[in-house]
């Protein structure tokens, strides 16, 4: 369980899809199932998405650390957190 709400307010402030530890490949390959929850009215429901991982829980596809911005995310600090790579960690580290 992530530490941030799962809004569609805060997906759009979301940094996840710019930062260096998400491989092109976990992009590409989370594009179709990432844009249907999008679509979705409520985004509070949905059990797993491939960002906003303060709120979703650890990638299922970013395997490494390649540097970290989540200090530079509008989420990160409207909601106080203090760890980063959520992509790679439950809760962070």
């Amino acid at each position: 369980m992530g530490l941030v709400k799962r809004t569609k307010e805060n997906l759009k402030k979301c940094l996840c899809i710019k930062c260096p530890s998400y491989a092109a490949v976990c992009k590409v390959k989370s594009i179709p199932d990432n844009l249907v929850h999008m679509l979705k009215k409520d985004i509070e429901t949905v059990e797993h998405m491939e960002g906003l991982f303060c709120a979703f829980g650890k990638s299922k596809c970013i395997t490494r650390e390649k540097g970290c911005i989540c200090p530079e995310c509008e989420v990160y600090s409207e909601n106080n957190l203090s760890k980063m790579y959520f992509c790679l960690e439950e809760r962070g580290k």
